[in-house]
């Protein structure tokens, strides 16, 4: 079976080289070089909802709500077409191109788009579009939306190798249809408002759901279609659409800065109480002051990586509420096998650093330490497989077998966005020397590190990663999909419990089948998790209807509101 590929839940995934946003704004991407090198306020950006009476959650003098999200992450653009699947990208455009389904709170599938995914024989999936759902021109959304940007995604012009579409009928083993194509097999309209794909081979209906219809924005054909394939990646007209199906327009962005955005009036779910939401991305050492000051009204727990030394602080404010999300988010360090061959090398790699203790002095305990890809969140996780335990004579002796002769310096990439484990880094560096193993760290942003990681540049790559704990498939079958790779590794037993995840009729079944995986990634270590994250997330106490939550943050955002 080939394997699907997988979204990240907060990154980009895979060989996925950074694409050029249709249009710049005001300023171009800094080159991300360090952590030195952090994002600057909307303020400092000079945008009109970047300045002081305007970056708090309050009514204006003008009578309008306005509600700023802090991020810390850099945007990697707003084309439905050719972004990457970061979290701050995919909600950067599902404000305003709703996907078909999106997660929720108690990870079930919320309809967003749709009202219904459904399937017989896990090969053919029928998808019916609310019958309300209409864009803001009022022109219903119809299954001939659905397939032109479906047919568009797949367009070999276009070359988002992001969706890999080619697990449907009529797609190439590239993930691309022909040029100009204007039908494909696995894609049929059945009426106004149903539409069915059909796979090349049983996927579970999560994972259809997961992979595609949560990452599926469907655009106005009746707008769109006015574009030839090759404009439509580099069209201004994505820079401020003035025909969505979401809550939220686009007005204005900078890659570094803010993401600005006003309410839909005619959305169809209900006009949004708030007249203007902004994302303002900054330095994750800005969070704190941000919040204290009412600059920041709403952070993310995937978006927005607050140190942990300003955990309490950000508990002691008087301001805000603080919640805490399930252990979801992984702080995965990648190992390009390729480069670092032997599994008795990055089996000491593991033995040489103290977990545990990293856990508990920079995430004051809020998370776990697992071995392999789930956590404690997911419903087949294995809870009988003890990590990895340090011991730094362990690592020396599997060295010495393996014949490491303390000469060559490991190259490790870290997300600069990430102050935490960019300390966490320099101390599993230390606790690495002293086994004698040198690494280098090389702090970078995250759209450096994306694409470093779409080569086989490195050696590690540490960055966080969510694994969507109901369907962890697309990306554990990415993630170990062999050459091309992040890890560059590959074992036919674990393709094989993958590939009878897609079909397995129970969730003891699934368990037993992840279990085989998790236990083969401890033992040869394409992979660790540095930690799961239990992240902080914070709220204004001045908001209302905020669903504080790693899934469904936005699934309902129409209703926010600033309590009167």
């Amino acid at each position: 079976m080939k394997k699907v590929f997988g979204k990240v839940i907060s990154l980009m995934l895979a060989a996925v080289m950074i694409f050029t946003m249709a249009g710049c704004s005001s300023s171009e991407p800094q080159e991300g070089t360090g952590s030195e090198n952090s994002t600057g306020t909307a303020a400092e950006a000079g945008t009109e909802e970047g300045t002081d009476a305007e970056t708090q959650a309050e009514v204006s003098s003008s009578g309008e709500k306005i509600v700023n999200i802090g991020v810390t992450d850099s945007l990697g653009g707003v084309n439905p077409l050719t972004i990457d699947q970061t979290w701050i990208n995919k909600y950067a455009v599902g404000l305003q191109f709703l996907p078909l389904v999106d997660l929720d709170e108690n990870l079930e599938f919320q309809p967003m788009l749709a009202d219904s995914i459904t399937t017989e024989d896990n090969q053919n999936f029928i998808v019916h579009i609310n019958d309300a759902a209409v864009w803001s021109d009022g022109t219903p959304v119809t299954a001939e939306d659905v397939e032109y940007t479906f047919l568009r995604l797949a367009s070999p012009v276009v070359g988002n190798p992001t969706m890999l579409l080619y697990a449907f009928e009529g797609v190439g083993d590239d993930g691309f249809v022909e040029e100009g194509a204007t039908g494909v097999e696995g894609v049929k309209v059945i009426d106004e408002k149903t539409i069915q794909f059909t796979t090349k081979y049983p996927i579970a209906l999560t994972t259809f759901e997961n992979t595609y219809a949560c990452y599926l924005h469907t655009l106005p054909k009746h707008v769109i279609e006015q574009f030839s394939e090759e404009e439509l990646t580099t069209a201004d007209w994505f820079n401020h659409p003035d025909v969505v199906s979401g809550p939220y327009r686009l007005t204005d962005y900078d890659v570094n800065h803010y993401i600005t955005y006003t309410a839909n009036t005619e959305y169809w779910k209900g006009a949004p109480r708030i007249d203007k939401l902004n994302f303002k991305i900054v330095d994750s050492s800005q969070v704190y002051s941000g919040l204290q000051s009412g600059e920041i009204d709403v952070t993310h727990h995937t978006m927005t990586a607050i140190p942990q030394e300003d955990y309490e602080s950000i508990e002691a404010l008087e301001n805000v509420n603080v919640i805490y999300g399930s252990p979801i988010t992984n702080q995965s360090v990648f190992i390009q096998t390729a480069n670092i061959t032997d599994a008795k090398v990055r089996q000491a790699l593991v033995y040489a650093i103290d977990r545990n203790q990293i856990l508990e002095q920079l995430m004051k305990g809020h998370g776990e330490v697992v071995d392999g890809f789930l956590s404690s969140a997911s419903p087949f996780y294995d809870d009988s497989i003890v990590p990895l335990e340090y011991n730094p004579e362990k690592a020396k002796e599997l060295l010495e077998e393996a014949g490491w002769d303390g000469s060559q310096t490991l190259r490790f990439y870290v997300n600069s966005g990430d102050g935490t484990f960019v300390n966490a880094a320099q101390v599993m560096v230390a606790q690495w020397a002293a086994v004698g193993i040198k690494v280098e760290v090389q702090t970078v942003d995250l759209a450096t590190l994306m694409t470093i990681a779409g080569t086989t540049d490195y050696d590690l790559f540490a960055v966080q990663y969510t694994y969507a704990p109901v369907d962890p498939y697309p990306d554990v079958s990415w993630l170990l999909g062999g050459e091309g790779s992040w890890t560059g590794y590959g074992d036919d037993s674990v393709n094989e419990a993958l590939e009878k995840t897609q079909t397995a009729g129970s969730t003891e079944e699934i368990k037993e089948l992840y279990s085989i995986v998790d236990k083969k990634v401890q033992e040869d270590v394409p992979m660790f998790s540095a930690y799961i994250i239990s992240a902080q997330g914070a709220v204004s106490k001045r908001l209302t209807g905020v669903n504080a939550n790693v899934y469904g943050f936005f699934n309902n955002v129409q209703e926010w509101d600033i309590a009167e």
